[in-house]
């Protein structure tokens, strides 16, 4: 399941996670984002130990999308210890990213 967070700020956010962020770049108006919400709980509940996934409306944040060059939504963009370390634009499976996932965490 997707996290809504509130922070202060972006970076001491990802930077104070445990566990790796994966970061969802959504927008409300978008429908391939609407799509991604529901694989992205399938994916939460099957990696909850693993991964932590946050959603973050870029209309809401867009010097964030701006700094992190998210150009197409939804993007994913998965954060260990502090830094980017893969990005994902548009739709996938859930089976896919979870496998995805598995490989870089």
């Amino acid at each position: 399941m997707a996290v809504k967070k509130q922070f202060n700020s972006f970076e001491e956010m990802i930077a104070g996670s445990d566990i790796p962020l994966l970061i969802d770049f959504y927008a409300p108006w978008c429908g391939p984002c609407q799509m991604m919400a529901k694989i992205l709980d399938q994916v939460g509940a099957q990696m909850r130990e693993q991964v932590q996934i946050v959603k973050l409306n870029t209309d809401n944040y867009p010097e964030i999308a701006t700094q992190y060059q998210i150009h197409a939504l939804p993007t994913l963009v998965l954060f260990k210890n502090g830094q980017p370390i893969n990005r994902i634009e548009g739709v996938v499976q859930a089976e896919q990213l979870v496998q995805h996932l598995q490989t870089l965490i």
